[in-house]
């Protein structure tokens, strides 16, 4: 009986099949990207918001005020008297009565200075330049609130790790292919059900699971990809990083385009739909038909396999063999069982785990460092494509622990001086950080190759799941460490990244 491998090397390795399934799986990278990063578009903090005072609202209707008009009136006699507070978080603690002048509100307070007036805190009387623009408008994320935008993506984040273990499981244990479509079908439902969300609770509900869901879909089309090809050839688990570039390169075209966070979040969810129609061209996994032993099954798709590829599989096999260590169910003390896979687990564990906490950090504080949010977020992300092919051309030479250690010191290095790059020198500044910014990518690829790459097939997704949880770890506390430590100092959160 031959081994799979034997029998692969027959069909091909890497033919037009595999070029096929690869490239339509791939698309997965894109819409994964988008719910990865789409936070800094749907939390974009509005242009312009201030605080009603009670009345407010009624008084403007009959005097048919702007919203600037009623704007000069309620935040500019607060700003007149105190000038650290721009009327956002506060407001004057008085009541309009809406039969007063409506050139002059505020007359029956005349013998009180500005200065004098008494202030309240806001807590839910906020108005927006641009009402429903993004989810800081429509939930009112500001103030007293605005940790909560750190929440909602830490909740997408918590949705990751969740998926990584209980839909990595599920894939070793139902199948990647069953696991891959029913994922696709929950990223669809969940993205509709957080655009149209009623309140924050089911928008954060919601969002959780559609991060669940979407761990299953990349994860598990990533384990496909390299088990339908060659061993010589897994070399494809880093090109199809580049797809996942391509879909943080697209983002902010379909933010720029689309005008509220609605529409962003159906754009970005709607096209996983579409991933179910790869039910009928894409094959589940030969290597894992193997390990559940259900050999007929594998080698029906190991002959389909061959016919696309042009070539000609023997007649006469009847079974195919796989080694009695990829036969069992996996289990996390596989993944420690002995010193040499005990060590790699936990070195892979903290390399997740720091390669997604600087390298989401980057991306979202692009959205509090001023600037073209667009273009800088389209530059930052082109700039990811060269550390792919960096990879592919020297990680077959000189390995992958010396790539990997050069990029994590050069990321290091970068995110240190440029928190202390001063701000009159933009081009420097953001030239630095670019290189950061690459590193960071280079590192956090190699570890999606050699995670892969370390574990047999029956452990390979469970393996990939459980490391790359502490990836989502770092997802989750990434927001909080970055936007509360900017608040403090817009440059600290770099040097905790260094």
């Amino acid at each position: 009986m031959p081994s799979f491998d034997e029998v692969l090397k027959e069909a091909g390795e890497f033919g037009r099949f595999q070029k096929r399934v690869f490239f339509l799986l791939c698309q997965t990278g894109v819409t994964f990207s988008f719910l990865f990063a789409s936070v800094v578009f749907l939390g974009q903090a509005p242009d312009s918001y201030w605080c009603r005072i009670p009345g407010a609202a009624e008084l403007s209707e009959r005097c048919g005020w702007t919203l600037e008009e009623e704007r000069n009136f309620t935040v500019l006699p607060l700003h007149l008297g105190n000038r650290s507070s721009g009327g956002e978080c506060e407001r004057l603690d008085v009541a309009w009565d809406t039969s007063v002048s409506c050139a002059s509100p505020l007359a029956r307070y005349s013998n009180h200075s500005a200065g004098n007036l008494p202030l309240a805190t806001c807590h839910d009387n906020w108005v927006y330049k641009q009402p429903h623009s993004s989810i800081i408008s429509e939930y009112n994320l500001v103030c007293g609130n605005a940790w909560m935008l750190d929440l909602s993506q830490a909740i997408l984040n918590l949705g990751f790790l969740a998926g990584a273990f209980t839909l990595g499981y599920a894939a070793d244990r139902y199948g990647r292919i069953l696991i891959y479509l029913l994922s696709c079908l929950g990223v669809g439902i969940c993205g509709i059900i957080v655009a149209f969300a009623p309140n924050f609770t089911v928008f954060l509900v919601f969002r959780f699971l559609q991060g669940v869901f979407s761990k299953g879909t990349w994860m598990t089309c990533y384990v496909i990809v390299t088990e339908i090809v060659g061993s010589d050839q897994r070399i494809v688990g880093i090109a199809i990083q580049i797809f996942f570039t391509l879909g943080i390169m697209i983002l902010p075209g379909i933010a720029y385009l689309v005008p509220t966070w609605q529409g962003i979040q159906l754009a970005i969810s709607l096209p996983n739909f579409l991933f179910l129609l790869y039910y009928w061209v894409v094959p589940e996994s030969p290597r894992w038909l193997l390990t559940r032993k259900k050999g007929e099954k594998a080698l029906k798709i190991m002959h389909n396999i061959a016919k696309h590829n042009g070539k000609y599989l023997s007649p006469h096999y009847s079974e195919i063999t796989i080694s009695n260590a990829e036969v069992s169910n996996p289990s996390f003390l596989d993944l420690v069982r002995t010193p040499r896979m005990r060590r790699n687990t936990l070195i892979l564990m903290y390399a997740w785990f720091t390669s997604a906490l600087i390298y989401q950090g980057l991306v979202m504080r692009l959205g509090i460092v001023g600037g073209n949010l667009y273009l800088d977020f389209f530059i930052s992300a082109a700039v990811e494509l060269p550390a792919a092919l960096l990879i592919l051309v020297t990680i077959d030479r000189i390995g992958r622990r010396l790539p990997f250690g050069i990029s994590n010191i050069v990321a290091g290095i970068a995110c240190l001086i440029t928190a202390f790059l001063p701000e009159d020198i933009p081009w420097l500044k953001m030239t630095v950080a670019t290189l950061g910014r690459l590193s960071i990518t280079m590192a956090f690829e190699i570890v999606y190759l050699v995670n892969t790459e370390l574990y047999p097939t029956t452990l390979r997704n469970f393996g990939v799941s459980l490391c790359s949880s502490l990836c989502d770890l770092g997802g989750m506390i990434a927001p909080f460490l970055l936007f509360r430590l900017a608040a403090i100092w817009l440059e600290l959160p770099l040097i905790i990244f260094s």
